[in-house]
């Protein structure tokens, strides 16, 4: 029976648990996105929220209750100056858990535990579509001066046939 117990143990000792739970909130807020399976981004889940919340509120007491959890100081700054206010208007609720499926090796349920704002970079997809056909270009331009080289090299190359029994 599970009867009024708060949270999954994740077949854990405390300080693993609580050490893994610290890294995953400070990679989720470093990358806004992170894959991991679903009972972790459950229980990762609950300490995200309730740290979103504090750093809503940009004081002294909520910097040091959040740097109790976060040890990273960047990653708190972020919190505090980018992250919190973005979720200023919401009452809750900031995190999204997207279903992806089974994991291979040990058909663990996968998903993706995100902030509901994130966008993805389509910008740089589309920069990267820009720069293939210039890279496919300066590739021919190579190719074709390669080509010219290869008519080249074999005249030099008969010459040099030529002169060695001369040589002798």
């Amino acid at each position: 029976m599970n009867h009024r117990n708060g949270f999954n143990p994740l077949s854990r000792t405390t300080a693993h648990r609580r050490a893994m739970s610290r890294n995953m909130v400070t990679s989720l807020f470093r990358y806004e996105r992170i894959t991991t399976t679903k009972s972790k981004a459950l229980e990762v889940r609950k300490s995200a929220e309730k740290l979103i919340t504090r750093a809503k509120v940009d004081s002294v007491h909520n910097r040091r209750e959040v740097a109790k959890f976060i040890q990273d100081e960047k990653i708190l700054n972020k919190l505090f100056t980018e992250i919190g206010p973005r979720m200023k208007e919401r009452n809750g609720g900031y995190t999204r858990v997207l279903k992806l499926g089974f994991r291979q090796g040990d058909a663990a349920d996968v998903v993706i535990l995100e902030l509901v704002d994130y966008k993805l970079d389509t910008e740089a997809k589309e920069t990267k579509e820009e720069k293939k056909p210039a890279k496919k270009a300066a590739k021919a331009k190579t190719e074709a001066s390669g080509e010219a080289k290869a008519k080249k090299a074999p005249a030099k190359k008969a010459a040099a046939k030529k002169e060695e029994p001369k040589a002798e």
